[in-house]
């Protein structure tokens, strides 16, 4: 299809600034017959319950060009080519190294990211004017293969309780795919080390009160036909698929926040670009009173620290990370040296 089929730029006015939808009719999700500019009404139509939650983040781009189905690649640094109103900030990458990434100043940012054929936006776990204190703890629930939706909902009505009882204050959301996510919107005062200990915390307590249908487990080969509380997602520099965000599926699946009521009937894969939208307008944002009360995780923490004292090793961390203070061994079970 040549370029000049995929339209004229359509304006939009998003917080008293025009954006240009360049090429808004090339499609982006082909089974549906969406396009580029569906996606940017979408986030418009979306924006009053994304904006709160998402304002003043920094994020990681996963751009699909072409749409779904095509090449797509990860967008780490800004370029000095893109427009001088945007906000940017300098992010370390996991290794150390510097990068320029875009800051959700309002929605218009999240409209220039739409056109960029963006796809995903993998948000940090601070705000960037106290890049210091991670105030969100995220609980990513993912299912081992061959269990069901309905494991995963089990697992997130566990989480649920176990925040509950320890006086914590939880949320929820689909993740636009197989699992759920859990968020905890924390108080200042804690790093992104301290937020991953008390992610620690919740995987080993989970795992223990619920050893058949749950595990701590970060080497995939110990996790068979258990869901995995991933407190990895948690680690420094670590970014997250954001809420109300499009995926990357054919079906244009969104990472939707619903109430806590809802979980052990929702039904992920309907909750679309097409169908959110309206959701949203009957049924509110579930999300809406997040930032009116942080939670203090300090004894997740502290239990975290006590059981370093006791000489429990921390879990694993990614491979990608420098091997870690107090880090038990990192190496595949499979793969360790057998003693002789």
């Amino acid at each position: 299809m040549a370029k000049a089929e995929h339209g004229e730029p359509v304006e939009l006015i998003v917080d008293d600034r025009p954006v240009s939808v360049t090429n808004p009719h090339k499609v982006l999700f082909p089974k549906l017959g969406l396009t580029k500019l569906d996606l940017a009404n979408y986030y418009v139509s979306v924006g009053p319950a994304l904006m709160p939650w998402i304002r003043n983040r920094p994020v990681l781009l996963e751009r699909y060009p072409n749409g779904v189905g095509d090449k797509s690649f990860f967008q780490k640094r800004i370029p000095e080519s893109a427009p001088d109103w945007l906000t940017t900030t300098t992010v370390q990458t996991i290794n150390g190294t510097p990068s320029r990434a875009l800051v959700i100043a309002d929605l218009a940012h999240v409209l220039w990211a739409a056109n960029q054929g963006v796809l995903g936006l993998h948000v940090w776990q601070y705000r960037v004017d106290k890049p210091q204190w991670a105030d969100e703890l995220r609980i990513d629930l993912d299912p081992s293969p061959g269990q069901t939706f309905d494991h995963i909902r089990e697992a997130a009505m566990h989480v649920r309780l176990y925040f509950a009882e320890h006086g914590i204050r939880s949320y929820v959301k689909t993740s636009g795919s197989k699992g759920i996510h859990v968020y905890v919107r924390v108080v200042d005062g804690y790093d992104s080390f301290a937020v991953r200990g008390a992610s620690v915390t919740v995987a080993r307590d989970l795992a223990r009160l619920h050893p058949d249908l749950i595990t701590d487990q970060w080497w995939k080969e110990l996790r068979e036909g258990k869901v995995f509380v991933d407190f990895n997602q948690n680690a420094p520099h670590k970014n997250v698929f954001g809420a109300w965000g499009v995926r990357a599926r054919v079906g244009a699946q969104v990472s939707t926040p619903i109430a806590w009521d809802e979980v052990l009937d929702v039904m992920p894969d309907e909750l679309t670009i097409l169908t959110v939208p309206g959701r949203l307008a009957e049924r509110g944002d579930p999300w809406v009173d997040m930032d009116d009360a942080p939670q203090d995780i300090g004894p997740l923490v502290a239990k975290f620290a006590d059981d370093i004292a006791d000489g429990i090793p921390d879990a694993p961390w990614p491979p990608v990370y420098p091997k870690m203070p107090n880090e038990a061994p990192r190496v595949q079970p499979s793969r360790a040296r057998k003693p002789d």
